[in-house]
């Protein structure tokens, strides 16, 4: 079932529709194009820190500054424009690397002295290369995560480790299996899981539905990496239905 009907594409939208301010439970308030910069508090270097977010995985790219003209630039073109403490310019990404960041919206946190970019990223989004400036991850034995671990969506986690089984056929892998089975074994295998989705919906409980739910992205995953398609082709198409 789609997620939502098509509408006109983000793009197409007026400015206003793309600047809003966090509000209470999670809800987001629109705030006019006219007045929403009194809404962002500037610091006393006249900056404010912009983070930029990828609008389909919500993963963080990159932390930089804007100054005032930076925002206004940002929200009437929709490109997204910063300003360099070290030049002391205004500076629009991409502008020599062509790995531009297209605006889909802008948010201004709760206290205004911090605005988020939700950007659709050409390319890298770290001047070193690297898809995110964030790549480097800590090692410690009080955290939860691993420092192999590339961050991200979950779903895109779990695909960049099936694209590793594939790359290392490492033996004894149930992925490197599954793969060398094919594409028609692989969507039969599919279709059993989502069989088993629907029979722990209707006769089982909360917990292996769950479980069954978890092993059916997991085959997905595998199917999609078979046929060669990536998860972001999957993430613009939800994307765009849901507009």
């Amino acid at each position: 079932m789609p997620v939502g009907s098509p509408g006109r594409r983000q793009q197409d939208k007026e400015p206003q529709e793309l600047l809003t301010i966090a509000g209470a439970a999670g809800t987001f308030t629109p705030v006019s194009e006219n007045n929403w910069l009194s809404a962002v508090r500037f610091g006393a270097d006249g900056l404010v820190p912009v983070v930029a977010q990828e609008s389909r995985s919500g993963d963080v790219l990159m932390v930089a500054f804007a100054n005032r003209e930076a925002l206004e630039r940002s929200a009437s073109t929709g490109q997204a424009h910063y300003y360099s403490r070290s030049r002391a310019v205004l500076w629009r990404k991409g502008e020599s690397s062509g790995h531009v960041q297209q605006i889909r919206e802008i948010r201004i946190d709760c206290d205004g002295d911090t605005v988020l970019y939700r950007v659709e990223q050409t390319g890298p989004a770290c001047h070193t290369g690297t898809r995110t400036c964030f790549s480097t991850a800590v090692a410690a034995s009080g955290l939860a995560g691993s420092a192999e671990d590339p961050g991200g969506h979950l779903l895109t986690r779990l695909a960049a480790t099936i694209a590793r089984r594939a790359d290392e056929r490492a033996q004894g892998s149930y992925t490197a299996k599954l793969l060398d089975l094919g594409v028609p074994k692989i969507s039969q295998k599919v279709g059993e899981e989502a069989v088993e989705v629907v029979v722990a919906a209707n006769s089982e409980d909360d917990e292996r539905l769950a479980s069954e739910a978890a092993d059916l992205l997991y085959h997905l995953l595998v199917l999609l990496r078979a046929r060669g398609v990536p998860l972001d082709a999957v993430w613009k198409e939800l994307e765009h239905r849901s507009r």
